[in-house]
C-alpha cells in the first residue's frame, strides 16, 4: 500500500514539474535590450556577417579565451595522468 502511495506521489510531482516547465514561454524573453543591441550593431562594430561568431569572438573574446584555457588545462592534466604509467607496467589494485 505504501509503495502505491509513493509511486502516485512521485507521478503527480513529476507531472506537476513537467507542466510547470512547459508553461514557461520560450523564445520571448522579458528583457531583450542586449539582444537588440547585438543584432543592430554587431555587423558594423565587428565586421562579421554571422552574429553568433561576432558575439563569441569579438564581444565575449576574453570569456572564450578563458574557456579554451580551462579545456586545454583539463586535456593536459588527463594526458599527464595517462603518461605516468610506463609502458608494459600494470598497476596492482589493493
Amino acid at each position: 500500500m505504501r509503495t502505491k502511495v509513493a509511486w502516485f506521489t512521485l507521478v503527480v510531482l513529476a507531472g506537476s514539474l513537467l507542466f510547470a516547465a512547459l508553461s514557461i514561454p520560450f523564445g520571448d524573453p522579458a528583457i531583450s535590450d542586449m539582444d537588440d543591441y547585438f543584432i543592430a550593431h554587431g555587423q558594423e562594430q565587428t565586421g562579421a556577417n554571422n552574429i553568433v561568431t561576432s558575439i563569441v569572438f569579438d564581444f565575449r573574446a576574453f570569456d572564450t579565451l578563458g574557456e579554451a584555457c580551462v579545456l586545454f588545462t583539463a586535456v593536459f592534466g588527463v594526458s599527464v595522468l595517462f603518461r605516468l604509467r610506463k609502458k608494459g607496467e600494470d598497476y596492482e589494485y589493493e
